[in-house]
């Protein structure tokens, strides 16, 4: 059972059909802290994800078709989108932002003009390698909706997109995110729950050599450190069988019987922090290093082929689009109250990306490669006790 903001216990099971050889499979899947599983010791939000923050919300497109042999450009298809918008009318009411790369081989577009600017100024998208570019496309396509005076009277933009790779169930030389696909994400995003798992930009990942993909969660300070809330959400893409651990227990030794997929690539995870503490630039590059501690405590190295990309952003300031003042002003957290922060990132860092792979169902995808869901049971009869 899962202890959530304002004292609320809850139990919640998911349950998935998931078409295997044309038989379908019932898997019923929970987040870790439904499993009886709590990681540290901060108090979730009343959602337990990213959109607890205030003014964020989350949208996915889920694309799920045809089966057997890979025929490159038509299919078996296994993919989708995942838009995170830190808050409404982000373009003129930009939020500070900063980022981290752990291991760079991969890409988030858009990141030398943060690192340059210091704000983030449009939706964030996630997907999967080679459909980067149609995806900011996408981005694009919707902010001129939204915007009609960009490239014109007003400025241009570059999208915010981050990739993993999922070619291993889907194909991928097939690019079939399209534009109006990343619209339709952004424009169901919503600030409640969040669908986790084998959805969105995560239908077609792996995690640990099981099913991976989305995964949230979020904290909520003590007043006395200013009550601020964390979250986080992840694309969880990386990760050897052999390194996963689980409060600080490996977990290979118990899933022996459990057949890993072919590793194919080193993988890749992308980490999005939100937060409403008044932070800036520097800061929440700070924040996202922070990430890392999280990421390592489930076992990973961070391997020479991995692409572990971070980004932090904070609504706790509005930062204008082109203000007629000289001058604006921010309400800024001094560093030595940082510390709190730090450790709820760790915390819902590690959680978002267990509960990737508690909530991931198994996928079969091109040329019959399946990846199972990671089963539950054993690490409850495991990891309950502790």
């Amino acid at each position: 059972m899962a202890l959530c903001g304002g004292g609320l216990w809850f139990i919640t099971a998911l349950f998935f059909f998931v078409e295997v050889h044309a038989q379908p499979i019932l898997e019923v899947r929970q987040t870790i802290r439904e499993l009886g599983i709590s990681i540290g010791t901060f108090p979730t939000g009343t959602l337990n994800a990213i959109t607890d923050v205030p003014g964020v919300r989350v949208g996915h497109t889920t694309l799920r078709k045809g089966h057997g042999a890979l025929v490159p450009g038509q299919g078996p298809v296994r993919t989708g989108v995942t838009v995170v918008i830190p808050r409404d009318d982000v373009w003129n009411h930009k939020v500070p932002a900063g980022s981290f790369v752990l291991n760079g081989t991969g890409e988030m577009t858009g990141l030398a003009w943060i690192e340059e600017a210091g704000f983030l100024e449009y939706p964030i998208a996630l997907t999967n390698t080679l459909n980067a570019p149609l995806v900011g496309n996408g981005v694009i396509s919707w902010m001129l909706k939204q915007y009609p005076a960009i490239g014109i009277t007003d400025d241009t933009l570059t999208p915010v997109v981050a990739e993993c790779d999922d070619s291993y169930l889907n194909d991928s030389q097939g690019r079939h995110v399209t534009e109006q696909d990343v619209v339709h994400a952004l424009e169901s995003a919503s600030s409640g729950t969040i669908a986790q798992g084998s959805v969105g930009a995560g239908t077609g990942m792996r995690s640990y050599g099981f099913k991976g993909g989305i995964g949230t969660s979020s904290r909520v300070l003590p007043e006395a450190d200013g009550g601020h809330v964390i979250g986080v959400l992840v694309n969880a893409n990386h990760g050897r069988r052999e390194q996963l651990t689980i409060l600080g227990h490996p977990m290979a030794p118990h899933f022996s019987k459990v057949q890993a997929p072919l590793q194919t690539t080193e993988g890749s995870i992308i980490i999005i922090i939100g937060t409403n503490a008044p932070l800036t630039s520097r800061q929440l590059k700070r924040v996202a290093k922070r990430a890392t501690f999280g990421l390592a405590r489930t076992g990973t190295i961070g391997r020479h082929g991995s692409g572990d990309f971070i980004l932090a952003f904070s609504t706790g300031n509005v930062i204008p689009h082109y203000p007629t003042a000289q001058t604006y002003s921010m309400t800024i957290l001094s560093d030595i109250y940082l510390n709190p922060i730090f450790a709820a990132v760790v915390e819902a860092t590690e959680e978002a990306i267990l509960n990737a792979l508690t909530m991931a169902t198994t996928v079969v995808g091109r040329d019959g490669h399946r990846v199972d869901a990671i089963p539950l049971e054993p690490l409850k009869r495991l990891l309950i006790p502790y």
